[in-house]
């Protein structure tokens, strides 16, 4: 039997790095997403205030396996 999977897109923030806002994405996303299985980073990017990094953005792709 095959496995059928669902692809979808969410953004991340974070005000410490790329990496707590891909963390930070995905433990958000599995409280509402089940079976969750893979993540793939298609953005990066930020928000400046007064010449200082204020936000760090990450645009994620996740993939999770479609239970019947």
């Amino acid at each position: 039997m095959a496995n059928t999977y669902k692809k979808i897109e969410i953004v991340g923030t974070s005000e410490k790095s790329y990496a707590e806002a891909t963390r930070a994405a995905i433990s958000e996303a599995s409280k509402t997403v089940q079976n969750i299985s893979w993540f793939e980073v298609v953005e990066q990017r930020g928000n400046v205030v007064d010449g200082k990094v204020k936000e760090f953005q990450v645009v994620l792709k996740i993939g999770f396996k479609i239970e019947r």
